[in-house]
């Protein structure tokens, strides 16, 4: 990468941390990334489980990928390399917002390893939740409101997820859930469990 539009500019350490604020807080801050086909639950969930964190207090944000595509995005297409840099985009936001002592939820297709391994590897151990929402095509192109699916079958979209291109399923994610079978409350009590178990929140 060429890092020569950055010679001129300095670090400024901060003089309150991450740390601070989630003494603040009564949380932890950390990156919860929503992963999965197009119709598989991801936005569903993210919104439902920042609804029970808020009654519990907590600080969060959802970022989405329809609505980051209209705005921080709006100049990329689907090519895998737009792909690509979306995600990167994301990943340095979510970043940024976990500093600032926010529990931050994703949902995006994110259809690469590689690509979901770029946000991973930005934060510390224990920073990114990677959360598979395994539910299958047929599953997906049931609930689709939108007729994507049936634009994509009719070539009618191009470098479409699940059809024209691929989704790599996750192969190390810190929860998979199944969310054509498991409602949205089952998956939003066992996200809870796992925050509390990880010492991530204090309660359920």
């Amino acid at each position: 990468m060429d890092n020569t539009k950055n010679r001129n500019t300095v670090w400024h350490e901060p003089t309150i941390y991450r740390t601070d604020r989630e003494l603040m807080n009564g949380h932890k801050s950390v990156i919860i990334w929503f992963t999965g086909l197009s119709g598989s639950g991801k936005s569903t969930l993210a919104h439902a489980l920042e609804d029970a964190l808020h009654k519990r207090k907590v600080r969060t944000f959802v970022l989405d990928g329809d609505n980051v595509r209209r705005g921080l995005c709006k100049d990329l297409g689907f090519s895998d390399t737009d792909r690509t840099e979306n995600i990167r985009r994301i990943g340095e936001v979510s970043k940024l917002m976990m500093e600032a002592g926010v529990l931050v939820l994703t949902a995006f297709i994110s259809p690469f390893i590689e690509d979901r391994n770029i946000v991973r590897n930005l934060v510390n151990d224990n920073e990114f939740i990677e959360v598979y929402c395994n539910a299958s095509i047929d599953v997906c192109e049931s609930r689709d409101v939108k007729g994507l699916y049936e634009k994509a079958r009719a070539g009618k979209i191009t470098e479409f997820t699940g059809i024209s291109s691929p989704y790599e399923k996750p192969t190390n994610s810190e929860l998979s859930l199944e969310t054509d079978s498991l409602s949205v409350e089952e998956c939003v009590d066992k996200l809870l469990c796992y925050l509390k178990d990880k010492h991530i929140i204090s309660s359920v």
